[in-house]
């Protein structure tokens, strides 16, 4: 077990594991234990998911940490191995993907959020939108509401949460300066972000990530092409309440 705990964990820092001394916990002796005395895989990696999420890691980084471990189970090699999600088995990635979402919503610090993708609720937005307007009375600045809408309408019932969760991930790692991501529903998700020069590049950006993580999922392919579309911000609150309605399909 050593042995394959030592090239895991070689293979996952190489492939950009960000703090390699947060990578060791109970659960990677766990997945080990289950993977060389055949036991329970899916439910070790479940565990191992929920623990990233609790210590903050990514859901990104979660997955390539995984396909670590597939490509080393899959060349054994001392050599350095380089992690491709595509290429490991989408039951491995999905039973991670599903435990780290499990706590995602709970890790301590994510405040006011689902939890399964991990997103604001729309209560936090509400109260995050009072705060952009009393800013925006003093400073002038332009805030736009972008909306994602993900059509889910062939996708089964199990595997739509699944859409979000990705869609969240990439939503984290496009708007990572302080906007607030929130989840409107099964299939709609919105960023409260300042329209600024770089917002169309960000844009194409999420659109370009978003298709390529669904399409990775045979489950989410007919999903893969999202509606990404921006409105600026009504005059009033409670006509920017009215908007979330309107984009929410209420």
């Amino acid at each position: 077990m050593r042995d394959l705990r030592s090239r895991w964990r070689i293979a996952s820092i190489s492939s950009g594991w960000r703090f390699p001394s947060d990578w060791a916990v109970p659960e990677v002796d766990a997945v080990c234990r289950a993977v060389l005395c055949g036991g329970d895989v899916d439910g070790a990696l479940g565990g191992l998911g929920r623990s990233r999420a609790w210590t903050g890691a990514g859901l990104d980084e979660t997955l390539y940490d995984v396909a670590a471990l597939h490509a080393v189970l899959e060349h054994n090699s001392d050599g350095l191995i380089s992690a491709d999600p595509g290429a490991a088995p989408f039951g491995m990635l999905r039973a991670a993907a599903v435990g780290w979402a499990d706590l995602a919503g709970e890790a301590p610090g994510s405040g006011a959020t689902e939890s399964f993708s991990g997103l604001a609720t729309e209560g936090y937005l509400r109260v995050r939108l009072g705060e952009v307007y009393r800013r925006v009375a003093r400073s002038g600045s332009e805030p736009v509401l972008l909306v994602i809408g993900l059509d889910l309408s062939r996708v089964d019932s199990w595997s739509s949460p699944m859409a979000m969760v990705l869609l969240a991930d990439v939503l984290r790692r496009v708007f990572d300066s302080g906007e607030t991501a929130a989840a409107l529903g099964r299939s709609t998700a919105v960023v409260l972000a300042e329209r600024d020069t770089g917002m169309e590049y960000r844009v194409s950006t999420l659109r370009r990530e978003i298709g390529d993580r669904l399409r990775g999922d045979p489950q989410l392919v007919t999903a893969a092409r999202p509606e990404v579309r921006w409105y600026p911000l009504p005059e009033s609150l409670s006509a920017a309440h009215d908007l979330l309605h309107l984009v929410a399909g209420r």
